[in-house]
């Protein structure tokens, strides 16, 4: 992909281009080569309105179908998709209008409430008509009429894909050709939370009415150390706990449990919703707050302001015989904090763990929660 100068920064880093414009920059340079052209660059405008050109790769044309690739730049952001080159194959059809399949590499649904429908392939609405009018644009410059079946294929993709969310998400085989505005932002808040709403959408689609979202692999493994709770497949929502609340919501579920460590967490206390450190770090001051209304002298105040993390602080807490008196402060702060959120919609609990102490506490909204996942789901669960 050749550094477009009409492609933004963001924050000082550079946006790269999606896996969708990928496929429709290949499948219009394979429709041109069908059609008796040499495209050694290839280029479109994307639907958020930017010009964007990439080198045509390996094109090639045999018994009848145009196959060229293209490189995807993922910019600077870190995407494990970045450097793949992503192929389309175009030819003629006798069936009006452009069809689009995926070949090897590509994923394809096998669980429903994503974009795309089971068992097809898992390219999204929006690449779809990208390579549609790319394809139609390109045959009908070069006179030939704008039927085609297209076979988008990525080399490798199978692997690269279980490094992504796709298994999460009952994608099989592949990766998924994505974006909606055909440009990748280093980092992208929005993709991570389209990311969130697709696996809720997949658990609702299952028929769960109770979703159950952890921040991160370390709240999975808090899970999975509990024999009651093996079973239950969390949806990981990184530092987006209040989208996750609206998502949840949105998508028609009853329930909502969250399941964090108390150094994410603390900060719902004080109705921090996004837990990123660079929407502000509280930790200390929150808890120490919560102490002291526990009664916690002034030189253990002053000392849990001086702690660098939680684990610190939970130490302090347990010499002083504190950490219960605490704990339920915290969880009755945060409590009010996310039903003020959750509002009518839904049902939303918190249940906060330790690496090192383990479970610490959970409101009664988490508890009536765990009730919904089984007759026994939680069962190991006490102070």
């Amino acid at each position: 992909m050749t550094q477009n100068p009409s492609l933004p920064l963001r924050g000082g880093l550079r946006c790269g281009v999606t896996t969708g414009t990928c496929a429709a920059l290949a499948a219009g340079a394979a429709a041109s080569l069908l059609a008796g052209e040499r495209p050694a660059l290839a280029s479109l405008t994307t639907p958020g309105g930017l010009r964007v050109t990439a080198e045509v790769l390996d094109a090639r044309l045999e018994d009848g179908t145009a196959a060229c690739a293209v490189r995807k730049d993922a910019g600077d952001d870190p995407d494990v998709t970045g450097g793949v080159l992503v192929y389309a194959g175009v030819r003629l059809s006798q069936e009006p209008g452009v069809r689009i399949e995926g070949g090897p590499g590509v994923g394809r649904v096998t669980l429903p409430g994503l974009d795309q429908p089971v068992g097809a392939a898992a390219i999204n609405r929006v690449p779809r008509r990208m390579i549609a009018e790319a394809v139609q644009s390109a045959l009908q410059k070069g006179g030939l009429p704008p039927n085609a079946l297209v076979t988008i294929s990525i080399p490798g993709g199978e692997e690269l894909a279980k490094r992504t969310f796709n298994p999460r998400l009952g994608i099989v085989g592949g990766l998924s050709v994505l974006g909606t505005s055909g440009i990748v932002e280093p980092m992208s808040e929005d993709a991570l939370i389209e990311t969130i709403r697709a696996e809720l959408s997949v658990r609702r689609a299952a028929g769960e009415e109770t979703a159950v979202a952890v921040p991160g692999r370390y709240g999975e493994r808090f899970l999975q150390s509990l024999p009651s709770l093996r079973a239950v497949r969390a949806v990981e929502c990184s530092n987006y706990v209040g989208e996750a609340i609206d998502l949840a919501a949105s998508l028609g579920f009853s329930g909502l449990l969250l399941v964090g460590h108390i150094g994410k967490f603390v900060k719902l206390a004080a109705g921090i919703f996004n837990t990123h450190s660079k929407y502000g770090d509280a930790r200390m001051e929150i808890l120490t707050a919560h102490a002291a209304a526990a009664g916690a002298p002034g030189g253990l105040s002053a000392a849990l302001l001086r702690c660098p993390t939680t684990d610190a602080a939970l130490a302090l807490l347990q010499e002083a015989g504190l950490t219960q008196a605490v704990v339920s402060s915290l969880l009755e702060a945060a409590q009010r904090h996310v039903s003020r959120r959750a509002a009518d919609r839904l049902s939303a609990g918190l249940l906060l763990y330790h690496d090192k102490y383990g479970f610490l506490g959970m409101t009664p909204d988490a508890a009536a929660l765990l009730r919904t996942l089984g007759p026994d789901a939680g069962k190991e669960l006490s102070l």
